[in-house]
């Protein structure tokens, strides 16, 4: 089984959805300092940044509901259908700030036009990472679906990286008047292009074999919460593996750069080259130990991930807080995030492979969008309140402690590598096991 192609054209096509998806959830936060002025009246800085931010959280509170709404939408209408309605949405988001009109012309209607614009990308990031993850665990043979599924990290990293490299290229060729002007507008301006390139290319995708079999043999039922409630160990499971996981992720990706800058002392330019460089090689990981998951299991590399997060956070992120420059930063951030890939390379395939057909995308969208905005979407806010309050290392044993619950469920769950996802695999894997 191992030796099944892998389909490019759906890995492409089901995965690249993300990397638009997290380029606009980047370009948002870091570009808030440069238009926050453009949408709120002349007064405290500070509060327009306030103002912004929790424009942003926003985006946050909607994902559970994009994540309910657009996976029932993936199980009844079909995996391409969804996904091509969540890159609907990311670009009109995007191009809806991109036109948003300033407090100078219209007054707070431009604060509102920002509103929607995070509305409609909460709903999509919410329904995006389901409809990809079945998506791509659907249309890959068994036998490569690790692998294939690794591009979904892929693609959500190069969407930071795009963000990030766009961001240094216009600050070095932009002053900060024109920037705060109107050249905070170009990145979502190509955000919502590239949206447009992915709804093409989705539009060009064909509906999965497993997905078919279940609309012609069951159709009732499909992506309701009563099915999904028939499947509340799976539910529960998916809750409890993405705790540790998504805290970890967000710890090494989206708080590092901060941590290195405020808490190490590192120059902003040094700590952001640190993060660019070692999300780079972190994206170069995944497929590797998503192909791994396929010879060895899934199992073996969340437990992995588990041991290593529990008992390597706190010297580690200790460790951090002492560096003094590039090598030493770059050394050890890659060192978390290694750890980490045991989690991210393979945990879209994982979570898939425990439902079924007719509840899978609502089985994987919901479960997550809960966990991750319980606790990925909060973890830079509980860094910031530990360190407020004087004892930053209780961060780093908070990461810990979800790790250590994540480690039990990686203990104790079932390995899925070898689930068959249709009828087609069912009936193939048995005539394997007869010649055996």
């Amino acid at each position: 089984m191992s030796k099944a192609r892998v389909p490019w054209k759906a890995v492409v096509g089901g995965s690249i959805g993300n990397m638009v998806e997290w380029y606009d959830w980047f370009v948002y936060s870091s570009f808030a300092v440069y238009f926050a002025a453009s949408f709120f009246p002349e007064g405290n800085d500070t509060a327009k940044l306030l103002n912004t931010a929790a424009i942003f959280a926003v985006g946050f509170f909607m994902r559970p509901l994009g994540g309910w709404l657009l996976g029932r939408y993936a199980d009844r209408k079909g995996r391409k259908a969804a996904l091509t309605l969540t890159v609907t949405l990311m670009s009109a988001s995007a191009l809806l700030i991109a036109i948003a009109p300033t407090y100078e012309a219209v007054g707070y209607f431009g604060a509102l036009v920002l509103v929607v614009a995070r509305l409609l990308q909460g709903l999509s990031v919410g329904g995006e990472y389901a409809a990809s993850a079945t998506y791509l665990t659907e249309a890959t043979p068994r036998g490569r679906r690790g692998f294939a599924s690794s591009f979904q990290y892929v693609s959500m990293t190069a969407g930071q990286l795009v963000g990030l490299g766009l961001q240094i290229i216009l600050q070095n060729t932009m002053s900060k008047e024109a920037l705060s002007s109107y050249g905070w507008r170009i990145p979502f301006i190509v955000g919502a292009a590239a949206a447009a390139v992915v709804f093409y290319l989705r539009r060009s995708l064909l509906e999965t074999e497993a997905y078919d079999e279940e609309e012609r043999e069951s159709g009732k039922g499909r992506g309701t919460i009563r099915a999904l409630l028939s499947h509340k160990k799976e539910a529960l499971l998916v809750i409890a593996l993405t705790m540790g996981g998504t805290v970890a992720y967000y710890t090494y990706t989206t708080y590092l750069t901060k941590y290195l800058s405020n808490s190490a002392g590192l120059p902003k330019e040094t700590a952001t080259l640190v993060s660019f460089c070692a999300l780079f090689i972190f994206m170069c990981l995944q497929p590797l130990a998503g192909g791994l998951s396929d010879r060895i299991g899934r199992r073996p590399l969340l437990i992995t991930f588990g041991i290593g997060s529990m008992l390597g956070t706190v010297p580690l992120m200790t460790a951090l807080g002492g560096v003094d420059g590039f090598g030493g930063g770059l050394v050890l951030s890659l060192i978390g995030l290694v750890i980490v890939t045991g989690y991210t390379s393979i945990n879209a395939v994982v979570k898939a492979e425990l439902f079924p057909t007719n509840v899978r995308a609502l089985g994987v969208a919901l479960p997550y969008a809960i966990a991750n905005a319980l606790f990925g979407g909060t973890a830079e806010y509980v860094a910031l309140w530990f360190k407020d309050n004087g004892i930053e290392s209780g961060f780093f044993w908070y990461v810990s402690g979800c790790a250590a619950i994540s480690l039990v469920v990686y203990l104790t769950m079932r390995e899925t590598r070898d689930v068959a996802l249709s009828r087609t695999e069912q009936v193939m894997g048995e005539s394997v096991a007869t010649r055996v």
